[in-house]
């Protein structure tokens, strides 16, 4: 056994298997490893609190497909145009004779303009021409369904109704001329053969009005439904004037003018 003696001042000395110790020597490695922590923390932590700063501060990403933004098509309709005009398709059942039972079924076109002097009065003109065959009255030629057409040119005074963006009701009252033509398909045969009336040009006027249904400030959609009124007579027999009131109406589109009143 080797003997041992006590240390002097502050060192102490323990009993190990091999020898000496000295307690400085036993707490080296502790304090390197706290060191090396501490070393650690201060050489990472720059880089953390930089990260966390760039991931905080990123610009927010745009939507891929855009941005959408609502627009009101209608916005703009305040019924201030000084023009408009119209053009439609048409149909309008007629008499071709003061006696005849069949009617005929014309179609054509219906193109109307309108000069505005206030928000509700208008001085409005209209143009129609409509085409078509009609019954004849039993006759010894085989005269059956012949072409006849029929011609309006009138005018008159048109008046805005209830009406908001999306649409109106307008009413005219229209006068003027109706000419007929009814006997180009009679192979040369008098139209007394088929009770048909001659060609002529007779009295004409159209009461009825518009329904509009607005797209956007300028384009409407239109709908004209009118009682047609025509004063045609025959020269032949008795040489009668007949008064015939028939339906008429027509499809179309309007355009209003950009010129404000």
């Amino acid at each position: 056994m080797i003997p041992f003696a006590p240390a002097s001042g502050n060192s102490r000395v323990v009993r190990p298997k091999c020898g000496l110790v000295s307690w400085i020597v036993m707490r080296l490695p502790v304090s390197l490893s706290a060191l090396t922590a501490i070393a650690a923390l201060i050489l990472f932590a720059p880089s953390r609190s930089q990260a966390q700063s760039q991931t905080g501060t990123a610009p927010p990403q745009s939507p891929v497909n855009g941005t959408y933004i609502s627009t009101d098509p209608l916005a703009n309709i305040h019924y201030d145009n000084r023009y408009d005009l119209s053009l439609g398709l048409a149909y309008d059942h007629m008499k071709a004779g003061p006696t005849l039972l069949q009617g005929s079924n014309l179609g054509g076109l219906d193109l109307s303009g309108s000069y505005w002097f206030s928000r509700h009065w208008a001085l409005e003109g209209s143009g129609r021409a409509y085409l078509g065959t009609s019954g004849a009255a039993p006759n010894a030629y085989a005269i059956n369904g012949p072409f006849v057409s029929q011609y309006l040119f009138v005018a008159g005074p048109e008046w805005l109704g209830p009406h908001n963006k999306h649409g109106a009701l307008i009413a005219h009252a229209l006068v003027g001329g109706a000419y007929g033509n009814f006997d180009t398909d009679l192979r040369g045969q008098s139209p007394s053969v088929i009770d048909f009336y001659n060609n002529q040009l007779a009295l004409g006027a159209i009461l009825g009005g518009h329904f509009d249904l607005n797209r956007s400030a300028h384009w409407v959609f239109r709908v004209t439904p009118d009682a047609v009124i025509t004063r045609y007579g025959i020269n032949y027999g008795n040489k009668v004037t007949q008064t015939d009131v028939n339906f008429a109406i027509s499809v179309g589109a309007e355009y209003r003018f950009k010129k404000k009143r």
